[in-house]
């Protein structure tokens, strides 16, 4: 069963609070999604700890429920 977007979103606002997160699927099957995910708790973080970091909130559904995630992650611009 794909996931939904909301429940990607709902989980990475979970794991980081702070976080703007915007989540578009891409093929339309609830499998292939991107998502921006923008937070001061990536600050000082390389962008491999970054994503670590989006894919820990996704519990292990990576690979599983939800096939793919292109990410693109930052810190917040001042």
């Amino acid at each position: 069963m794909p996931m939904d977007a909301r429940e990607i979103e709902t989980m990475i606002r979970e794991a980081l609070p702070d976080a703007t997160v915007e989540i578009r699927d891409l093929a339309g099957d609830g499998d292939h999604y991107a998502a921006t995910v923008v937070s001061a708790a990536f600050k000082g973080k390389s962008r491999v700890q970054q994503h670590q970091m989006v894919y820990g909130a996704l519990q292990g559904r990576m690979g599983g429920v939800l096939h793919a995630l292109a990410l693109t992650t930052g810190v917040p611009q001042d």
